[in-house]
Order: structure tokens, then C-alpha cells, then sequence
């Protein structure tokens, strides 16, 4: 079982950044991909970035070269750095982490409980 905590979200205005952590505790963190999700009421969650073990990384395109995802083994943590931010950015964001190929698919074993981002215009 693994357990992950989201925190870093919050209010800020176009053109800012945030940064998202991901601790996760429970089974050995360096063994799985680590992938964001976002979702907004009534859409379905959508994927942002993923990290694989080896540090290999995809991003969706709405946010290439925006936002960057990276992990620190030794904290088991996964970062979301999102600069250049812009409103429709705002979403809850969640942590997940599984295989590469089920985290590409939606489809993570574990995921957290969310963190809120909401970007003003």
C-alpha cells in the first residue's frame, strides 16, 4: 500500500507559478512512476505530466514548457513546478503513482486526495 499527500496548491494570479509536492510513504517510492492528473467539476481528469523511474519524463501539451515534474528518491516526493500559469490551469491536482503504462492510461494505482489550484485572470 502506498499513501500519498498533495500540498502546495492555491490562489495565484496569470503569469505566476506554484509548485506541487507529492510525500508518499508506504512501499519503496523509487519503484514506481509518478505521474499529476488535474480535473475540474464535470470534465473528466485529465493528464498533466508523468516521471518514470528512471527520471524519464512526458507532459501533456497543454503544458509543455510550463510546468516540470521531478522526484527526489530520498524524500519520496514528486514535484509539479508550474510556471506561466494560466486560468484554465485551475483544477484539483492529483498525485498518482503505478506502472508507466497504467499512469499514461489514467489507470495509477495509488492516487492522493487532491490539491486545489485556481489561477485569476
Amino acid at each position: 500500500q502506498v499513501q500519498l499527500v498533495e500540498s502546495g496548491g492555491g490562489l495565484v494570479q496569470a503569469g505566476g507559478s506554484l509548485r506541487l509536492s507529492c510525500a508518499a510513504s508506504g512501499r519503496t517510492f523509487s519503484s514506481f512512476a509518478m505521474g499529476w492528473f488535474r480535473q475540474v467539476p464535470g470534465k473528466e481528469r485529465e493528464f498533466v505530466a508523468t516521471i518514470t523511474r528512471s527520471a524519464g519524463t512526458y507532459y501533456a501539451d497543454s503544458v509543455k514548457a510550463r510546468f516540470t515534474i521531478s522526484r527526489d528518491n530520498a524524500k519520496s516526493t514528486v514535484y509539479l513546478q508550474m510556471n506561466s500559469l494560466k486560468p484554465e490551469d485551475t483544477a484539483v491536482y492529483y498525485c498518482a503513482a503505478g506502472t508507466l503504462a497504467g499512469v499514461l492510461s489514467n489507470k495509477a494505482d495509488y492516487w492522493g486526495q487532491g490539491t486545489q489550484v485556481t489561477v485569476s485572470s
